[in-house]
């Protein structure tokens, strides 16, 4: 982590989860971190939970990612502010029980479709942007999944369109990776696909009945691909619970 001290990262969904441990983590690890999410209560809590001596390292800001000015103003306060943007972690994202065949059901398709995809595609576009004109060689990680890989059947929790929004995860990943080699810069990304995490992504009862991993385990898995050597592209990572069955 030495070469990103003081550096600035940016968090989306940094309110609960895995974005709040990863919040936690980097700022621990020396970075500045930019911490998005709608939630600026639970942002500011976040920030109050830290040690006083690091709390001046984290900067909450309301921001929702399925909102591209939200998204382009966010990123413009971390120019100003923190002098660019060097490393990303998309990590915002929803899921909304039911069928893609449920009547009515517009409305939880498309906040599906705008966090899980179009909040990437703003915050990956200005991050890019960003670390393009300031010649960072810098690194973005995107928050993917298992089931943007296959799509599991998974008693008593139908997933509707969750999973074709994280298999467009999977595809955009490896776009991006053409895109900033073929642009001729030394910008990686990474896609994380964890299996089941301890997250409010879950519903209690369902927590209970399936093995999970906790968030910090994802933060932590995060910090050693952003550590590696800069010849180094950790391009996917699976990580599942042991005993999984799905």
């Amino acid at each position: 982590m030495e070469r990103w001290q003081n550096k600035a990262a940016i968090v989306t969904g940094a309110s609960s989860g895995i974005g709040a441990a990863l919040c936690i983590d980097l700022v621990k690890a020396g970075m500045t971190v930019a911490a998005l999410a709608r939630r600026e209560d639970r942002l500011n809590a976040l920030k109050d939970s830290l040690p006083e001596a690091l709390r001046g390292n984290l900067h909450p800001i309301r921001c929702d990612v399925t909102q591209e000015a939200d998204v382009i103003r966010a990123f413009r306060w971390v120019d100003e502010h923190l002098g660019g943007v060097h490393v990303l972690i998309n990590n915002a994202g929803v899921v909304r029980e039911g069928n893609m065949t449920d009547a009515n059901n517009t409305e939880h398709i498309r906040a599906v479709i705008d966090t899980n995809i179009m909040g990437v595609v703003y915050a990956t576009r200005e991050a890019f942007q960003s670390m393009k004109t300031k010649d960072v060689a810098g690194h973005i990680i995107n928050i993917n999944s298992i089931v943007g890989h296959y799509v599991p059947t998974i008693p008593g929790f139908p997933m509707s369109i969750y999973p074709a929004s994280k298999h467009a995860v999977t595809a955009m990943t490896e776009t991006y990776r053409q895109e900033f080699s073929n642009l001729n810069t030394n910008i990686k990304v990474t896609s994380i696909s964890p299996g089941a995490v301890e997250t409010e992504i879950f519903r209690e009862e369902m927590k209970q009945k399936i093995p999970t991993i906790k968030a910090s385990d994802i933060s932590s898995a995060i910090l050693y691909c952003i550590s590696t050597p800069p010849n180094v592209q950790i391009h996917e990572l699976t990580i599942r619970p042991l005993h999984e069955k799905w």
